[in-house]
C-alpha cells in the first residue's frame, strides 16, 4: 500500500486509505481519538445495554443510539444514523455496560431518555459522500471567516463541521458578547447551499478542537479527556502558593490552566492541619519569624531575622502548635539555636537560574591587538613573552 494513500483523521478517530480503484476505505483508530474512552468493562458482558451504543463524531461530539437495523453492529463500526434533518455518518465506539456509565455520567436516564436510531452500516458510497465533504470544511471554514469579517461581527469562526450526508454544516464560533448573525446566516446558505447550524463555544472548548502540546509536554487535557469544563479562579493558585503570574497561570485559551484544580483539595487538606499565626514565635533568645512554609511535607520555617533567609530553622506542624500553646501560657522555650541546625527548603525552584546563552558556542577572546591569541602549542603550549626594557630603555 502506498502511504502517500493514508491519511489520519484524529478528529473522528480513523485511518482513511485510498485503494489503486480509487475507491475509498476507512477504518476505525481509537489511539488518535479526542477525548476517547477505554471499555474496562469489554470482558465484563452481561447482556446489558446491549441495543445501545456510543457513537463520536468530529471532535468531542458523541452521542447515545439504538440500534433500530437487524444488523449486528460492533465497535468501528460506521454506522449512518439519525440527525434532525438528514443523516449523519458516525463511529461507535462503546458498547455493553460501559455505554450505562456513560449515560450515568452524563445525567441520562436509559427508562425515559429518548434515543436516536441508527440505520444500518455505512455503506462504500456514504464513506465517499462523508469524504467529500470532510474535504469541503476547510475552505469553508475560511470562507466563513472572511464573510464575518466584511460584515463587521466581532465573532471568531473557530470550527466547521459537515454532516455525513453533506446536507448540514455546524459553524463553531467565539464571541466575548451577544452576536445578530440572522445575515450572517443567509449569506452562508447562499454561498455554501447547505443548512446551517451556529453553535456558540468557549475558549476553553476552542482549545479542546484544536488540540495541542502544554508546557508540561503532553496533549492538552481539554483535548484529551475533559468533557465538563469548572469554574477556575486565582484563589486555587494562592492555596498552593504559587507565583501570580498571569503568563505562567494561563493555558493556550488565555484562561487560567485547568490543572490548577486538580491539587487543591490535597493543599487544603494540609493546610487544615498548619496553625495561623498571628505573629512571631517567641524564644527566650528572641523572637522566631516565619519565612516559608512546605504545605504538603507540613513543615515550617523560622528565622531570628525578619528580613532574611540566610538561617531557617524547620519545625513541624505539631511543633509549632506546641510553641504557641506554650506562648499563650506565658511560656518562651529556650532556643531554636540549640541542638537545631539551620536548614532550607527542599522546593528551593531552579527554573531561570541557568541562562539560555548556555547553548552557544563559546568565542574566542581578541588579544589587544585585535588579532586572537594564538599559543604556541610546539614549544610547550606557553605563549610568547615580550622582551622586558631595563631602566635605560635596553632590551
Amino acid at each position: 500500500m502506498n502511504n502517500e494513500s493514508i491519511q489520519y483523521d484524529c478528529s473522528r478517530g480513523c485511518v482513511v486509505t485510498h485503494d489503486k480503484n480509487g475507491e475509498t476505505n476507512c477504518t476505525y483508530r481509537a489511539g488518535c481519538c479526542k477525548l476517547g474512552d477505554y471499555n474496562w468493562l469489554k470482558d465484563a458482558a452481561d447482556g446489558s445495554f446491549s441495543g445501545l451504543f456510543e457513537v463520536r463524531f468530529k471532535n468531542t461530539r458523541k452521542g447515545i443510539y439504538v440500534n433500530d437495523s437487524p444488523q449486528n453492529i460492533r465497535i468501528g463500526d460506521m454506522v449512518m444514523v439519525e440527525a434532525a434533518t438528514g443523516m449523519d455518518l458516525g463511529i461507535v465506539t462503546l458498547e455493553g455496560p460501559i455505554v450505562g456509565r456513560q449515560m450515568k455520567s452524563r445525567g441520562i436516564d436509559p427508562s425515559s431518555a429518548v434515543f436516536r436510531k441508527i440505520y444500518r452500516k455505512a455503506r462504500a458510497a456514504d464513506i465517499e459522500r462523508w469524504q467529500n465533504a470532510i474535504a469541503r470544511e476547510q475552505d469553508t471554514m475560511i470562507k466563513a471567516r472572511s464573510i464575518a469579517a466584511e460584515m463587521g461581527l466581532e465573532m471568531k469562526i473557530g470550527d466547521v463541521e459537515f454532516q455525513g450526508d453533506g446536507s448540514k454544516a455546524i459553524f463553531y464560533y467565539i464571541a466575548d458578547g451577544r452576536v445578530d448573525f440572522r445575515q450572517l446566516i443567509k449569506a452562508f446558505a447562499e454561498e455554501f447551499r447547505i443548512r446551517i447550524e451556529m453553535k456558540q463555544i468557549g475558549a476553553r472548548q476552542e482549545a479542546g478542537l484544536i488540540g495541542g502540546l502544554g508546557i508540561c509536554g503532553r496533549e492538552l487535557c481539554c483535548a484529551n479527556y475533559i468533557s465538563s469544563f469548572q469554574s477556575i479562579s486565582t484563589s486555587a493558585a494562592r492555596v498552593q502558593d504559587l507565583s501570580l503570574n498571569p503568563q505562567k497561570l494561563a493555558g493556550q485559551c488565555g484562561k487560567l490552566k485547568c490543572c490548577l484544580n486538580y491539587e487543591v483539595p490535597s493543599y487544603l487538606d494540609a493546610q487544615s492541619r498548619i496553625p495561623r499565626l498571628a505573629g512571631p514565635l517567641e524564644f527566650e533568645d528572641g523572637p522566631a519569624y516565619l519565612r516559608k512554609t512546605d504545605i504538603l511535607r507540613e513543615t515550617m520555617y523560622f528565622s531570628y531575622d525578619k528580613s532574611s533567609d540566610a538561617n531557617l530553622y524547620a519545625l513541624t506542624a505539631a511543633q509549632v502548635r506546641d510553641v504557641i500553646e506554650k506562648n499563650r501560657a506565658g511560656i518562651k522555650p529556650e532556643s531554636l539555636q540549640g541542638e537545631r541546625k539551620p536548614s532550607s527548603p527542599e522546593f528551593v525552584t531552579s527554573v531561570g537560574d541557568d541562562s539560555i546563552s548556555r547553548f552557544d558556542s563559546p568565542r574566542r577572546k581578541k588579544s589587544r591587538g585585535g588579532k586572537p591569541a594564538r599559543q604556541n602549542a610546539s614549544r610547550g603550549g606557553q605563549p610568547r613573552r615580550r622582551p622586558q626594557k631595563g631602566p635605560s630603555g635596553e632590551k
